[in-house]
């Protein structure tokens, strides 16, 4: 039952940071507002699509589910504090999705960290 919960906690934060990079890559119209109004398109959006699918992979890796979840946790921080100080809430009518995608893989990447926490030691001496 464990193992089961981990990989949704491994699957969740995965899937929605890959599903976004159709949006980072193709330049949809909601993606370059988005890095527009934040200043930083259109290396932003490439930067941010880049690490989120490197952090994508190695969360479903059991190996490299902590750094997978670290750099997720890193990334979708920045996405939910530019929600918060410059994007706001709702973008571009959306109710809010992307703002809860943000929270629920953040939320899940933060579950495995603290799950992980003990191989911790093991990543700073790049041992995975």
């Amino acid at each position: 039952m464990k193992k089961a919960f981990i990989w949704i906690l491994r699957i969740i934060p995965a899937l929605i940071m890959l599903q976004t990079l159709y949006f980072k890559f193709s330049a949809s119209p909601e993606s370059v507002y988005i890095f527009t109004k934040m200043g930083i398109e259109p290396w932003g959006r490439i930067a941010s699509g880049v690490t989120e699918l490197i952090a994508g992979i190695l969360l479903l890796i059991p190996r490299t589910t902590l750094l997978g979840a670290l750099m997720g946790a890193g990334v979708i921080a920045g996405a939910i504090a530019s929600h918060i100080f410059v994007l706001g809430i709702e973008v571009m009518n959306d109710g809010g999705q992307l703002f809860i995608y943000a929270v629920v893989t953040f939320i899940a990447c933060a579950a495995l960290i603290i799950i992980e926490r003990k191989r911790i030691p093991n990543l700073l001496k790049l041992q995975f």
